[in-house]
């Protein structure tokens, strides 16, 4: 076959984009992001800090939230309703952070003088939330240092202030509270932005060894004292009641023996009263019935009767001396 007889077919054309697809593509990719960036959820234990160029813009609640995509606005997620643990003088290997079983010991924060000059391990807890998400961003560097160091500065000034008894019985409770109320003063002061919950001593003991003996025989002795005293209330509980009782009789038979003998003496009263009138009345008569009447009574054991009692006779004279 001739050359000029050959069929020229054009040659076959590559795919290729127009500057209009990419374009668009571009547009389209850029809402896609712009989209997915300019959403974010806050869950219900949290808040969120948004930051706009670097500056604070404003803090938001739980739930589905907007922001400024491409990295104009930044998001800082806070746990506001979530309870923090610091442990102090320990670290905690157990679920709950601040079980003492198989923890680590840190003595250089436990590790603490006493006001009587005693050397005391304390350990503690101490446990805070998140009530200013701003605050707690921006206003401290160093926040858990910064929280460990002030609460052992506080420790070791109420414990220094106190005798070794003291701080391991009983006024446990009140070094709680004033670590609690002075931590606070401390981060409000600083404007910190965290609530302390609460503070617990968790493990309170001497230091190993010689001091830890010697506590415990103090500690004996002082089992024995308490022991001695609840003894002896015992027996007071005992033997008060019974004393209480019987002098309470005592009393009564006192006080009536006592209107026994003020009754007898008003009625002899009375009646010499009456004796004194009569007697102004018929000296001759009334003094010749006394006579009478007393000599009864002195001849009474004699078995002699000078006036019978029914007067059925004047002088009835049963007996007279050596008659038969």
């Amino acid at each position: 076959m001739d050359e000029e007889e050959k069929v020229v077919r054009p040659a076959k054309r590559g795919f290729s984009l127009s500057p209009k697809i990419i374009i668009v593509a571009l547009i389209i990719a850029l809402l896609v992001g712009a989209a997915a960036s300019s959403f974010f959820v806050v869950d219900q234990t949290e808040q969120a800090v948004v930051l706009r160029l670097g500056k604070y813009n404003r803090t938001v609640g739980p739930g589905l939230q907007t922001k400024i995509p491409f990295g104009i606005d930044t998001v800082h997620i806070v746990p506001t309703q979530v309870v923090q643990t610091l442990t102090f003088g320990y670290r905690a290997n157990d679920r709950t952070g601040t079980g003492l079983k198989g923890a680590s010991s840190y003595k250089s924060e436990s590790t603490m003088l006493t006001g009587d000059l005693n050397i005391v391990d304390v350990e503690w807890i101490v446990q805070y939330k998140i009530n200013d998400p701003k605050s707690w961003l921006f206003n401290v560097e160093n926040r858990e240092t910064t929280i460990r160091d002030i609460s052992q500065s506080v420790m070791n000034a109420l414990v220094g202030d106190l005798p070794i008894l003291s701080v391991m019985t009983n006024l446990r409770t009140q070094i709680e509270i004033e670590a609690q109320q002075n931590m606070q003063e401390i981060f409000d002061r600083y404007n910190f932005g965290i609530q302390i919950v609460t503070v617990k001593l968790q493990n309170i003991v001497p230091p190993e060894g010689d001091v830890q003996d010697a506590f415990e025989d103090v500690n004996k002795a002082i089992q024995d004292m308490n022991r001695y005293i609840n003894e002896g209330k015992e027996f007071y509980n005992q033997e008060i009641p019974a004393a209480q009782g019987e002098a309470s009789k005592l009393i009564l038979q006192a006080q009536g023996y006592a209107a026994e003998r003020v009754n007898t003496a008003t009625g002899d009263a009375a009646r010499f009263t009456a004796l004194a009138e009569a007697y102004e009345e018929s000296k001759d008569i009334t003094s010749k019935r006394l006579y009478l009447e007393t000599m009864d009574e002195i001849l009474k054991d004699k078995n002699i009767t000078l006036v019978d009692k029914n007067l059925s006779q004047f002088l009835p004279i049963k007996t007279l001396g050596g008659a038969k």
